[in-house]
């Protein structure tokens, strides 16, 4: 037995001393693409810091705070996420095991009866019946002397991947915070059309009544009856098909957040509902890369095809194998673990490949074409990580100046429909045109309500592609099972 741990323990020494760790070491490549000092539609005089933690606070909704808790918590994508960092978290320990040595436990009771004929010569040819006990105790060991480091970069692949499953987590929670948040002000939008469009067939009616008690007094025709009636239809019809948004909103919430998925009525919502929210601080482009969790896992995908590329190298050198046994071989039990049933062996194995019509050559350079690759895909991960930003940063920009204008716009219809009701009840202007004041000034509150939705939902779409001020996830912790 202290014969086989020297063995192990010189070929541990042997293999740290003398490992070579062959292929190319990682490197971030050069992507070609030229990184600006600052974004292109960055808000004048933001500063360069992250975004707080939780920014999604700012919209100051309790109900809204909890739905983004009870999505971390619940969400199934989540889940699952967690559950892929296990299943690669295990396959790492199982990889990096290949670098020890094996030990393991052999135990054998054996028992055999044959006939045995003995022939002597003059004599008669004599059988008996014999029963044999043999019983074995053993420790075999095996070792795989990575000189080439194939296996070393096997591991490194492995913890490579490893982290690009924490990545992908990160990424998914982020996804799953801001479709939350987003579907959460869609459904705040869509409660708040209702509303307007209520209010506006209330309207409508005590316009209606008004038109049936001229045309009672043969002080209106029957077109404005009939237009006014229309208007009043074309309104009502509109309601089934926003309950329906509001409806499929609900349930697509509540999927996110794991549960059943229900629908409730439109809330009641207040009219002074929008501030302007302070501007998202994009820091830096240069800085984004190490932000979004996206990009950490492409790149992390990029270090594990590169050491692919180091074990498929490593695969054409030899591979040198230790293998020994120490135990004891006995045919009486009672007499098994005794100095005189002591039984070793060593082995020193080694394997080169010889001809093998150029299938290690190919698989080597298989793994360098994938791995260039995956340099194209990280690429193109940049520079859609650049284009998020800088599209939302733009789209930010324009949405403001399109509220002003909606205001100015609806402040006008406004005013408009009062002066052609105004003039239409002493007769100086015809149906027609309060009609149109009336349709205006309804389509302006509409339009107002999807400005200041794009507008919301651009923070979250900020905050999203920055990468940038998102609580960290709780760390996944390994489920022990007996």
């Amino acid at each position: 037995m202290k014969r086989l741990s020297l063995y192990i323990s010189f070929a541990v020494s042997l293999v740290a001393s003398g490992c070579v760790m062959t292929g190319p070491d990682y490197q971030r490549p050069d992507i070609g693409i030229q990184v600006p000092e600052s974004f292109q539609h960055a808000p004048a005089g933001t500063v360069t810091s992250l975004p707080e933690e939780q920014w999604w606070q700012v919209f100051g909704d309790l109900e809204l705070d909890q739905m983004v808790e009870e999505a971390l918590r619940n969400n199934l994508d989540i889940k699952q996420a967690v559950a892929r960092i296990l299943e690669v978290r295990s396959q790492f320990v199982h990889t990096r095991a290949d670098r020890f040595p094996s030990l393991n436990f052999q135990g054998q009771g054996q028992r055999q009866r044959q006939t045995v004929t003995i022939a002597i010569p003059g004599f008669l040819e004599q059988s008996r019946r014999q029963t044999t006990d043999t019983h074995n105790l053993s420790l075999p060991a095996s070792f795989e002397l990575d000189l080439w480091g194939r296996l070393a970069r096997a591991e490194e692949a492995a913890l490579a991947e490893l982290l690009q499953a924490e990545e992908n987590r990160r990424t998914v929670a982020q996804t799953i915070v801001a479709e939350t948040i987003s579907l959460y002000l869609q459904m705040e939008s869509l409660e708040r059309r209702i509303q307007i469009t209520e209010q506006s067939i209330d309207k409508f009616r005590r316009s209606l009544a008004l038109v049936e008690s001229r045309y009672e007094r043969g002080l209106t025709s029957t077109l404005d009856l009939r237009q006014s009636r229309r208007i009043l239809a074309q309104a009502e019809a509109l309601l089934p098909s926003m309950r329906q948004e509001l409806g499929l909103t609900q349930q697509r919430l509540a999927v996110i957040l794991g549960r059943y998925p229900k629908t409730r009525p439109p809330r009641p919502q207040q009219t002074d509902y929008f501030k302007r929210l302070p501007p998202v601080p994009p820091g830096l482009p240069s800085e984004l890369l190490l932000r979004r969790p996206d990009i950490r896992s492409a790149e992390a995908k990029l270090r594990a095809s590169n050491a692919l590329v180091g074990v498929a190298r490593a695969s054409r050198f030899p591979r040198i194998t230790l293998t020994g046994s120490f135990g004891y071989s006995s045919e009486v039990l009672g007499q098994l673990i005794r100095p005189q049933s002591e039984l070793w062996n060593m082995a020193l194995g080694i394997v080169q490949p010889l001809f093998d019509a150029g299938k290690l050559k190919a698989g080597q350079h298989a793994a360098e074409a994938r791995y260039q690759q995956v340099v194209a895909e990280y690429a193109k991960a940049v520079l859609r990580a650049f284009s998020e930003v800088e599209g939302a940063l733009l789209t930010r920009k324009e949405q403001l100046i399109r509220r002003d204008r909606v205001l100015n716009f609806l402040k006008e219809a406004r005013a408009t429909q009062e002066v052609a009701e105004s003039r239409y009840k002493r007769g100086l202007v015809d149906y027609l045109t309060v009609l149109e004041a009336q349709q205006t000034r309804f389509q302006a509150e509409q339009n107002l309500i999807l400005v200041d939705l794009a507008i919301m939902g651009n923070h979250v779409t900020l905050h999203r592609v920055l990468g940038g001020g998102w609580a960290e996830p709780a760390p996944v912790e390994h489920r022990k099972k007996s």
